[in-house]
């Protein structure tokens, strides 16, 4: 995130009856729309397949982790180059960015019809059915041995907390961040958008060649729906914790796909909905 994402505005505050005028500082929100530039039988196609209100900057990682956790893309090797289409657009040119396929790969559009229009708090809406948004993950469900210490869990949100530089200033983003096994925090992208947060971390760690995160820990700064699970589960996330609630819904995916979702992480306690054998506790011995 830049300056960029910022727009200070003059405003009046009012506080025990009392009134100054002072400036605040917003969090940007724009409208970026991803097409695909791909050939198909010999023709360049280019297609719209998503606008979505987000706050600008690492818009590219944001249009990659899209495509990617909509199971429209499989990897990194499928894209030549993710650029803001300059010359086609007359207007609004930083708010249209074009991602181009590699000659031979025919993107998955088979679930383009549900209208991926989405806004800053639904990442989900406009999608025709719950069927038409359980992608098939690229990555084969294995079984594995994770685990974390229940202490751990505790640090996370504070370490979050002094790297969310956006927020600090405008109070109006979401975070996703990602951690390793020992809490060490590796990357935090934020959004007004929960949804883009997370495609925006997904899609750098599709650039930088880490997935699968099979081996790390999304935190969430806020509530964990549906959407943002479905996102963890292609990106092979096996443990998901948030500051906020669940949904019902983000429960009953977690279950099924055996992820750790935990919630209400805060004032050293948390709720543990699903796969909680990925969480230690000590060991107390009887007193008798």
């Amino acid at each position: 995130m830049t300056k960029s994402s910022i727009r200070q505005i003059p405003i009046i505050r009012v506080k025990d009856g009392e009134i100054e005028e002072t400036i605040d500082a917003l969090a940007i929100e724009e409208p970026l729309e991803i097409r695909l530039e791909y050939t198909l039988n010999g023709n360049i196609m280019v297609q719209n397949v998503s606008v979505t209100m987000r706050t600008p900057g690492n818009d590219a990682e944001l249009a990659a982790g899209f495509l990617f956790a909509e199971g429209i893309v499989k990897n990194i090797n499928d894209i030549t180059n993710i650029n803001y289409c300059f010359i086609a657009c007359a207007e609004n040119k930083e708010n249209v960015i074009q991602v181009k396929l590699n000659e031979g790969v025919i993107p998955n559009l088979q679930n383009t019809e549900r209208n991926f229009y989405t806004t800053s708090s639904c990442g989900v809406c406009g999608k025709g059915s719950i069927n038409a948004i359980r992608t098939v993950g690229a990555f084969a469900q294995q079984k594995d041995d994770l685990a974390i210490d229940n202490e751990l869990l505790y640090q996370l949100p504070e370490i979050l907390k002094k790297h969310q530089q956006v927020f600090a200033e405008t109070g109006g983003l979401h975070a996703s961040a990602l951690f390793n096994l020992n809490g060490e925090l590796l990357m935090v992208r934020e959004d007004v958008g929960r949804h883009n947060a997370l495609d925006k971390l997904i899609g750098a760690s599709l650039q930088k060649g880490l997935l699968p995160l099979n081996n790390h820990i999304l935190l969430l700064s806020g509530r964990a729906s549906f959407e943002l699970v479905q996102k963890a589960v292609m990106a092979d996330i096996k443990i998901i914790v948030a500051v906020g609630a669940p949904s019902s819904l983000a429960v009953e995916l977690a279950a099924e796909f055996e992820i750790t979702l935990a919630g209400f992480l805060r004032n050293r306690r948390f709720n543990i909905y699903t796969a909680d054998h990925r969480i230690l506790f000590p060991v107390h011995e009887n007193s008798n």
